[in-house]
């Protein structure tokens, strides 16, 4: 399994001249807890150069000097990480300077536990991967295909998408032919295929032989893209709108290539789905997927899309969300799911060898997040997954049914129709993020 996460570098800042007794005592602490999860350099005074190699800087002792040296505080331009106790965590009696910091307009990260400072190291990482990281988008004309009135008008596709993920984050997105990489599957043969097919338990549910090996050759397609460049950190393809350049679909791929690579993967294409799922997912370690979202209160105009005669009974349904995507829930891996089996496809979109994944989160705390266009916002809705709908003859044959705080100010301020669903309650975590990744969180 390929490790695709760097570790990032943190810099020790001491206030006095040469470091104290306890400025030495807790950077020693700092190495036996962190060691594993970041590289730390040695230390430097307050007010030197921070090399362009540090991704952090550390204070493992703050002093009342800090306050008066609030100009050399403020001139840092990497994140700043105060973690003063011996258990990892920002000391309590660093709250006043902490407070003061921000007060001057210093956004300081203060662990209350050590699990959280590990994040913080892994989301500083993620950062310092994503800046020398691609992803890999099949796709030929977006929008033109099937339901071009409804493709046509997603950002993701739009240019000023593409240069905006490379100008914050450092990703490069590298387009290819989604036709030549159908016509590549197709071209591997059925022995290569039922060869993978041996080598893997895939639970299966009424699926033809020739679909499971055709899934199987799009993954085999696919990872020979992705082994050709080790710096792939996602991979999507326009696998609706243009699914006449293939016989199926890519789900069973991406399920395939997370489980074996921790490949992040992009239904449709969508690669700001992609960008927010790969952020949560390897910073906070948290089971994730997209899926589209049906508010209740849109009535008409979600149920006819999902050929679905009415919403399930619920009390509040002003509050409640169906979520769907491709007939079931979504592409979801299986370590990630309570059951899980490959099925034939429902979507008439999509050809009729195609596959699709009928799996199921854990029901409970679950949140909704998604990256809002100009990579500045992140909105965010914590909820509570209920209970599972299916639907015969539909476009929702096992759909999950989420719970929200406030229904009607969610669709007012939703990003998108596809959102990232993560299992717990991690607002909290997300705005953590936020400072390290330079964005705002707007809780829904």
């Amino acid at each position: 399994m390929k490790n695709r996460t760097e570790k990032p570098v943190l810099l020790p800042l001491h206030f006095t001249a040469e470091p104290d007794e306890e400025f030495n005592r807790q950077l020693a602490v700092l190495h036996r807890l962190l060691d594993d999860e970041a590289e730390i350099l040695a230390p430097t005074a307050l007010g030197s150069p921070v090399p362009d190699s540090a991704d952090a800087v550390v204070l493992p002792e703050v002093l009342g000097a800090a306050y008066r040296n609030m100009p050399q505080l403020k001139a840092i331009r990497v994140p700043l990480l105060i973690i003063t106790s011996e258990f990892g965590t920002v000391s309590m009696w660093d709250w006043e300077i902490a407070a003061y910091m921000r007060s001057d307009g210093i956004s300081s990260l203060a662990p209350s536990n050590l699990d959280q400072a590990k994040k913080i190291c892994r989301a500083l990482g993620v950062k310092r991967q994503l800046r020398k990281s691609k992803f890999l988008v099949f796709q030929d004309n977006p929008g033109a295909g099937f339901q071009a009135s409804i493709f046509k008008r997603f950002y993701w596709w739009e240019d000023e998408c593409t240069k905006r993920i490379c100008a914050k984050f450092g990703v490069e997105i590298v387009r290819k032919s989604f036709k030549e990489l159908g016509e590549s599957a197709k071209a591997i043969s059925d022995t290569e295929a039922k060869a993978a097919a041996d080598a893997r338990e895939i639970p299966v549910n009424d699926v033809p032989s020739r679909s499971l090996l055709s899934a199987l050759k799009i993954y085999l397609a696919v990872k020979r893209e992705l082994d050709a460049d080790p710096t792939f950190q996602a991979a999507g393809i326009n696998c609706l709108n243009e699914s006449h350049f293939s016989d199926t679909t890519p789900c069973l791929a991406w399920n395939l290539l997370y489980e074996e690579e921790k490949l992040i993967w992009g239904c449709e294409a969508d690669t700001m789905a992609m960008l927010t799922k790969l952020i949560l997912h390897r910073s906070l370690d948290v089971p994730i997927m997209m899926t589209n979202l049906y508010p209740f209160i849109l009535g008409q105009a979600a149920l006819k899309h999902e050929r679905i005669p009415a919403f399930p009974d619920v009390k509040e349904p002003e509050n409640c969300i169906l979520v769907a995507h491709c007939g079931y829930l979504g592409v979801l891996p299986q370590s990630f799911s309570t059951q899980w089996s490959l099925k034939p496809k429902v979507l008439a979109i999509v050809n009729d060898n195609a596959t699709a994944i009928d799996a199921r989160l854990p029901e409970g705390p679950v949140t909704l997040a998604k990256l809002l266009p100009k990579l500045d916002l992140m909105s965010v809705a914590e909820g509570c997954l209920e209970s599972y709908a299916q639907y015969a003859n539909s476009d929702c044959k096992n759909g999950g049914v989420i719970r929200v705080k406030n229904g009607p100010e969610l669709v007012r301020l939703l990003a998108s129709h596809h959102y990232l669903i993560s299992t717990g309650h991690i607002q909290s975590d997300i705005q953590m993020l936020g400072r390290i990744f330079d964005f705002d969180v707007e809780s829904l």
